[in-house]
């Protein structure tokens, strides 16, 4: 029996009976949506390389459009025309749009495939099954980048140095949302680790963060696409810059330009699938066949090949192995390696969940002046 209907099969059994339809009843295009550059061309190699291969009548297409993904499912459901099949989104917002009812609720152990041992998908994935919406795929964190020709003959070893124009003049890259911004302005303003929430939760800490990036906003070039920052830092356009920990590997490792990664209080977060709510029955059947293969064991582990984000199965971690082009070992680029995560700070997806839109919309107010 092919991999086809061996799977089709399978899901006749754990799918509801109203979506156990037949292969032909299945969607064969598929809108994907994700976050360009490196991280969006792993995923295309190990997960829909493959699944196409398999399935030779499906057709994806890809929008680089996660970023928005709240306000355009948001605009999508008011209006009535949900265009996209399987969304990309950050742990937060996948909460946001489950509360919201944007997003698919799923039973995981139903919804996915087991880990080879039998272990269900709940207990591989563990407690970094955020919400009832979220299928974790990856842990990666948000660090800086910094051009090593470019900050003299004392490079950066923490945080901080993204606000010290003296002894680092040039351009930073931002990304042009509070997230992160706020956490590391506070922090740099002398506010612990662990009360960095606390104080951002309040008109005061949220004033005193935006003071804190007052002074550098002149010399901030802010970014929306998560593979910006490492253009502009190939270019030599920024000094330094924020980014997903995967895009600097690949400028780093891939293009062989001279950047280091800047490991202090790098943000370590959780990215992952949501299903939008109201699909055909066809096309959330296609969505489910898709993400049944592209989030097992193996296939979790194969992304690691391609960029360096840890899969969120427990197991998928010992098949991580070496870069399928590169060859070098994948596990030391990690950023949950002992090296890399000596001081680190996890995101707060409940705080950001319960605070985003009114920090969000402070936050525009302040870029905007």
């Amino acid at each position: 029996m092919n991999f086809t209907k061996t799977l089709m099969a399978t899901l006749a059994v754990v799918m509801p009976a109203g979506l156990a339809t037949a292969q032909g009843q299945l969607a064969n295009d598929m809108v994907l949506v994700s976050w360009g550059g490196a991280y969006q061309e792993s995923q295309h190699r190990a997960y829909v390389e493959p699944y196409i291969e398999m399935n030779s009548s499906v057709t994806a297409t890809w929008d680089e459009s996660s970023n928005e993904a709240v306000a355009k499912l948001r605009a999508m459901n008011e209006a009535g025309n949900v265009t996209w099949d399987v969304v990309d989104v950050v742990a937060a917002d996948a909460i946001r749009l489950c509360d919201e009812g944007l997003a698919l609720e799923i039973n995981h152990d139903e919804f996915l495939a087991p880990a080879p041992d039998g272990t269900p998908a709940s207990k591989d994935f563990g407690n970094l099954i955020v919400s009832d919406c979220f299928i974790p795929q990856i842990v990666y964190s948000t660090t800086f980048g910094y051009r090593t020709d470019l900050v003299g003959d004392t490079p950066p070893s923490d945080v901080c140095a993204i606000f010290d124009l003296a002894a680092y003049p040039g351009k930073r890259s931002l990304e042009k949302r509070p997230l992160n911004n706020m956490e590391w302005a506070l922090y740099c303003d002398g506010v612990a680790k662990d009360e960095i929430y606390d104080v951002l939760a309040t008109a005061e800490g949220q004033k005193r963060a935006l003071a804190k990036l007052d002074t550098i906003k002149d010399d901030v070039i802010w970014w929306s696409a998560g593979a910006d920052t490492p253009q502009l830092l190939a270019d030599g356009e920024v000094v330094m810059g924020s980014t997903y920990n995967g895009r600097l590997f690949s400028v780093i490792e891939e293009q062989n330009q001279p950047v280091e990664i800047l490991w202090d209080m790098q943000v370590f977060d959780l990215d992952g699938w949501i299903i939008p709510a109201g699909l055909s029955a066809e096309r959330e059947a296609r969505a489910r066949d898709f993400l049944y293969f592209a989030t097992d064991t193996q296939r979790l582990a194969d992304q690691a090949k391609y960029i360096s984000y840890g899969p969120a199965r427990a197991s998928s971690a010992p098949l991580v192995g070496n870069h399928a082009d590169l060859g070098i070992e994948m596990a030391p680029h990690m950023p949950t390696d002992p090296n890399n995560s000596a001081n680190t700070l996890l995101y707060n997806y409940e705080f950001w969940a319960d605070y985003r839109d009114d920090i969000d919309a402070t936050f525009q107010a302040w870029l905007a002046k």
